[in-house]
């Protein structure tokens, strides 16, 4: 009998709140969460998302209204919550019913309704609000706050807890307008010694329950621990049960998102990676989502032609794409009239803005998304710069099937400390390395990540551009660049930019110091993008020559390796009939130290058409290896005065009589296909009688250059034959 009496004084707040919490653990049924969402945010999506983990109650004030109650970046408001809240509390007759009311769009759960009803009793008090280290919004209220011991000593109205009669009693009195504060409003009741008495109302003021991140970002650090992952304040050693990003601390709690609760373990991985999918697997083509692919060129860069190459295989259907491409290089026409001319009939559309246009990039990009907004059948814009490598073909795919508003692949640039995303952002909103960022590009966390920018690649839903993005001006800013303006304002829109490194989707090139002034300029980039140069121009089997023995001897000591792609072959072929200055092939030569060339050949000098600094680095990287395995105990810089591309004609030069190379050894290699682009050819080592009557294209020939391997040039008799020539280590 005497239970039941103390628990009916409980309720009316006539007993000590210590005989109250002394009468056995609250029931989680009688936990509501309430909370206050007009619209359905990411944000929200998240905080529903940790409820449900939870299994926590969740009722959602004001669907369907227009906000009225400012927000964080404006004066002060939140009224309309406490007008929605006390409207709710109406409707509840149960005594024992315990409320819980957080905001949703910047909250997360890392912990249940025990814990949380827990706490909430060892607080002894039957309101509980959080706390934080800043008083807002009216400064000048400050000495009226009690003082505490230790803790936070300011009230904070973004979280609450309290039973329901004592939260009606502490509403009782509020006719404020939707656009006044809540805070202001809770202070006032908190400041009063009366009040606070009355409705028994205290702060948690080292963060056991709930954590305000606004002016605590150095306390709270995520803790794995057992297989689960908590947001631990440092400061008072609390694992706190809510998390708040309050203010202007939405970064901190996306960071705190991406793991929190249990959304990424060391144990499991990404949890989150496989919820709310959207397969395509087993559609027909027509049911494939249409996507318009956004493709801006706004810089000389290099690979555009393989740019194309790899936009035309990724394996989505053509039919179901639309293509939007703006140029602002004239440099680049040629390569996107020969996309066009030979595969603009497979796309459902394409829309080309040319440099004759006149358009600025912003404006290119506001036309861009114009083109999928204002098509009914459109479901994502693709957006693309042309520096990026698409190297995975089922990214577009992969991308969609992860079911976001706004995710990006990660790209990275090789051999460099550089990401198409940015893991935090200074104080000034601009780079930032964040905790986690070496692991998710060192691929030591993988998984999808919100962060706060991210450039060059992007895939969004057409419903998130033609809603929460509809406004003309995402790229435009008085003092950002447009890319920052545009992640700016995409994350005060609350839309979440995610990313995601579960695959290895490409990269994205280095466009510093491109020169446009040769006519196949990326056979410059191999200081610049040595990663692609490799790709476009160094032989599919070279790998197989060190790792495999993909070595052959024609001849003793002569040793054939593939090299070069035909690719390689072609341009440097056509970078020396463009530059033109072929030599006559007499003995007076003033290219070379004392002006007299003994053996004379047609021939171009790499160093005139400015290109010996790259054909050392070639020779270095892929000739100088094979060199050291053929003949151990040589160590090579690869050194060299004369390095060219000859040219044989029947009625020029067709043959080279008998000679040694002034070299250590000489790197030959053929450009041309034998019995297609010329008839005869080939070398002969006098002292073996030995010769290499077809040389196949791309292959080198490697051999001594003095004494041993005297050898001459057999004739063209027909076509014109080209070689590459080197005398390495004079």
């Amino acid at each position: 009998m005497r239970g039941v009496l103390v628990v009916l004084a409980c309720l009316f707040a006539s007993f000590s709140p210590l005989a109250c919490n002394q009468q056995g653990s609250i029931p989680e049924g009688d936990l509501l969460v309430l909370t206050v969402a007009t619209q359905e945010t990411d944000g929200f999506r998240r905080f529903l998302r940790s409820a449900k983990h939870f299994n926590y109650t969740i009722k959602v004030l004001g669907r369907g209204e227009t906000w009225k109650g400012g927000d964080y970046m404006s004066p002060p408001g939140g009224g309309q919550k406490v007008r929605l809240l006390k409207s709710a509390l109406e409707d509840i007759q149960d005594e024992n019913r315990v409320i819980l009311l957080v905001d949703s769009y910047d909250v997360i759960f890392s912990s249940g309704p025990r814990e949380l009803l827990k706490k909430f009793q060892q607080a002894k008090h039957r309101v509980v609000f959080s706390a934080e280290t800043l008083i807002w919004p009216d400064r000048h209220l400050e000495d009226k706050h009690p003082h505490v011991r230790e803790g936070k000593r300011f009230l904070g109205a973004g979280g609450f807890i309290g039973y329901a009669p004592n939260l009606k009693q502490m509403l009782s009195d509020w006719s404020g307008a939707d656009s006044d504060s809540d805070q202001l409003f809770f202070t006032k009741l908190y400041i009063n010694p009366e009040k606070r008495k009355s409705i028994n109302i205290t702060l948690d003021n080292k963060c056991r329950l709930f954590q305000n991140l606004h002016g605590a970002l150095d306390e709270v650090v995520l803790k794995f621990e057992d297989g689960r992952v908590r947001a631990r304040n440092v400061l008072y050693n609390t694992l706190p049960v809510i998390i708040h990003g309050n203010g202007p601390t939405k970064l901190q709690i996306n960071y705190l998102g991406n793991y929190i609760p249990h959304l990424w373990m060391f144990e499991t991985g990404c949890t989150l990676c496989n919820e709310g999918l959207r397969p395509l697997s087993g559609l027909q083509e027509s049911e494939y989502p249409v996507v318009v692919i956004g493709i801006f060129i706004q810089q000389p860069t290099p690979f555009v032609s393989v740019f194309f190459e790899r936009l035309l295989n990724l394996k989505y259907p053509k039919n179901r794409l639309r293509l939007f491409i703006y140029n602002q290089e004239l440099h680049h026409e040629p390569h996107i009239r020969t996309f066009l001319e030979y595969h603009e009939s497979e796309y459902q559309d394409v829309k080309l803005i040319g440099p004759e246009e006149d358009i600025d990039p912003v404006t290119s990009r506001n036309i861009g998304f114009d083109m999928c907004r204002d098509d009914i059948d459109c479901e994502y814009f693709f957006s693309i710069d042309v520096d990026v490598v698409l190297k995975n073909e089922d990214m577009l795919r992969i991308l969609i099937e992860l079911n976001k508003p706004f995710i990006a692949p990660m790209m990275t640039k090789p051999g460099r400390l550089w990401t198409n995303f940015w893991g935090a952002l200074s104080a000034d909103g601009y780079y930032a390395r964040s905790e986690d960022y070496m692991d998710i590009v060192k691929g030591r966390r993988m998984g999808l990540w919100n962060v706060p920018y991210v450039s060059h690649i992007f895939l969004i839903k057409a419903d998130t551009l033609r809603t929460d993005l509809k406004d003309p001006d995402l790229f435009e800013s008085a003092t950002l660049d447009p890319d920052m303006a545009f992640c700016s304002k995409v994350r005060n829109k609350g839309v979440f930019m995610f990313v995601t490194n579960m695959h290895t989707f490409g990269r994205v090139l280095s466009t510093e110091n491109y020169q446009t002034n040769h006519l196949h300029n990326d056979l410059w980039q191999i200081f610049e993008n040595p990663v692609e140069w490799e790709e476009r121009y160094i032989h599919e089997n070279y790998s197989k020559v060190l790792r495999d023995g993909l070595i052959e001897m024609p001849c003793p000591d002569v040793y054939w390796f593939p090299v070069f792609t035909d690719v390689a072959c072609k341009h440097l072929i056509e970078e020396m009939e463009h530059f033109g200055q072929w030599s006559g092939g007499r003995n007076v030569d003033k290219r070379i130290l004392g002006g007299y060339e003994n053996v004379p050949t047609v021939d171009i000098h790499m160093n005139q058409v400015g290109y010996d600094k790259e054909w050392q680095k070639f020779l270095l990287d892929y000739a100088a290896p094979v060199t050291e395995k053929m003949y151990p105990g040589y160590y090579t810089m690869a050194q060299f005065d004369l390095a060219f591309v000859v040219r044989y004609k029947p009625d020029e030069q067709p043959a080279l009589r008998p000679h040694h190379d002034a070299s250590t050894f000489t790197i030959n290699i053929a450009l041309n296909q034998v019995g297609i682009d010329y008839q005869g050819g080939g070398c002969r080592f006098l002292r073996y009688n030995c010769s290499v009557n077809a040389p196949r294209r791309g292959w080198a020939l490697l051999h001594p250059g003095r004494l041993t391997h005297y050898h001459e040039g057999l004739p063209t008799i027909e076509g014109v034959r080209y070689i590459s020539v080197s005398f390495v280590d004079p």
